[in-house]
């Protein structure tokens, strides 16, 4: 009997300007549209198999390894559901493809970075899911029409269906059929866009965005100011510096909408803290590099933004890499011998990276604190990325049983 199945990769994505809150809990249907940069998959991924047989007794999903339950009328069901769905109506119209909407599946999914940790895990996993779904069931469906599902799941989803630079228009029909993701520009159209990403805490946050967003939907009324008259503007601002290329204007935009979520999340009754003292040390180094490099004529150098957790994310442009590692370092030092990656960026390899810390001149030094050993506990280089990724038959995640690879 053939084997029915299908692999696939989806992106993380940092939006820089933010999706908060819903105005559909059920639909995962947005306040306000939002944007984001695609990131490398070589960095960061998920990874999703997924198998039809008619021999399973029902649907079944392991993330890590672990298994995940398949809530009836769930996120995860929700999705598969509807893949199944758009399985059938292509079933239905040309009899002799295998009945595959009425298999169970399995399906096994990994990501390469920490899980509920403020890098939109659930983005790039309930993408992997759809995407590898998608390609399973040989869906003509187009990316647009693949994140009308994926935002089910987890609503960033949407946006790891595109690489580049990726818009989730919210919309304004009930049943959610026009809040579907576009592509703004492919990864092409500005391949020197990098992003470093500060690993301050790995661990699970303490609210979920998704409490967290019901919670600031219902008690703050910043929120309501920054739907009706801040987000349409810089949608429109947002694109037109991705589109000219436009770094200042790309930062600027970038560290306000940053700064105008997380006060819209101290603004939620009681207050909502995604950011810690880490966190606000590396503002206060980013904000004072900018100053410098201003006053000297040369512009914006990089700029900083959270999502829902402590983790910096810097999009800095490839030219200014390795002075903002050296400024990063010399306030948040790292253990000798570790980050090989990050040493590729020095050209060479030393035991020690701390080595190459340096405060450019003219900078205020006393704007931080130099922190401990640990306090940043890992960086991740990485830069604008393609979208979902089809892989062969070799790199499945399900053994013969369909079961995890990793638990056989």
């Amino acid at each position: 009997m053939p084997v029915y199945q299908a692999t696939a990769t989806a992106p993380v994505n940092i939006a820089v300007i933010k999706y908060w809150g819903k105005r559909d809990t059920k639909l995962i249907l947005p306040t306000n549209s939002s944007l984001s940069v695609t990131l490398d998959q070589d960095h960061l991924r998920s990874t999703t198999t997924s198998r039809a047989d008619p021999s399973f007794t029902s649907d079944k999903l392991w993330l890590n390894g672990t298994p995940d339950e398949i809530k009836p009328e769930g996120r995860l069901y929700t999705c598969i559901k509807e893949m199944k769905r758009l399985r059938k109506e292509l079933e239905d119209k040309d009899s002799s493809l295998p009945k595959l909407s009425s298999y169970n599946v399995h399906i096994a999914s990994y990501n390469n970075f920490p899980t509920a940790a403020g890098l939109a895990s659930s983005a790039s996993g309930f993408a992997a899911l759809v995407s590898s779904l998608a390609l399973l069931y040989q869906l003509p469906a187009t990316p647009s029409e693949l994140s009308l599902i994926a935002r089910q799941g987890s609503g960033s989803a949407c946006r790891s269906l595109f690489g580049g630079f990726v818009a989730w228009e919210m919309g304004s029909s009930p049943n959610g059929s026009d809040s579907l993701a576009v592509q703004v520009a492919p990864e092409s159209h500005w391949p020197d866009l990098h992003a470093l990403i500060c690993v301050v805490s790995s661990a699970k946050k303490g609210t979920s965005s998704t409490s967290g967003m019901q919670r600031t939907v219902a008690t703050s009324p910043l929120l309501q100011h920054r739907i009706n008259h801040v987000v349409p503007e810089r949608m429109a601002a947002m694109s037109k510096a991705i589109q000219d290329k436009d770094f200042d204007a790309f930062a600027l935009l970038t560290m306000a909408d940053s700064n105008q979520f997380h006060a819209v999340a101290l603004d939620t009754e009681p207050p909502i803290f995604y950011m810690n003292d880490v966190s606000r040390s590396i503002i206060a180094l980013i904000v004072e590099l900018n100053r410098v490099s201003v006053e000297a004529g040369q512009g914006y150098v990089a700029a900083y933004t959270y999502d829902a957790g402590p983790n910096a994310v810097i999009y800095v442009r490839e030219k200014d890499v390795k002075r903002v590692f050296q400024l990063v370092l010399a306030y948040f030092p790292q253990p000798a011998g570790e980050f090989k990656d990050v040493l590729k960026v020095f050209g060479g390899d030393v035991p020690d990276v701390n080595v190459h810390a340096a405060i450019p001149e003219g900078f205020n030094k006393d704007v931080a604190a130099k922190w401990e050993v640990g306090a940043v506990k890992g960086f991740i280089h990485t830069k604008v990325g393609d979208g979902p990724r089809h892989l062969d038959a070799s790199e499945s995640l399900l053994n013969d049983e369909g079961l995890p690879k990793t638990l056989a």
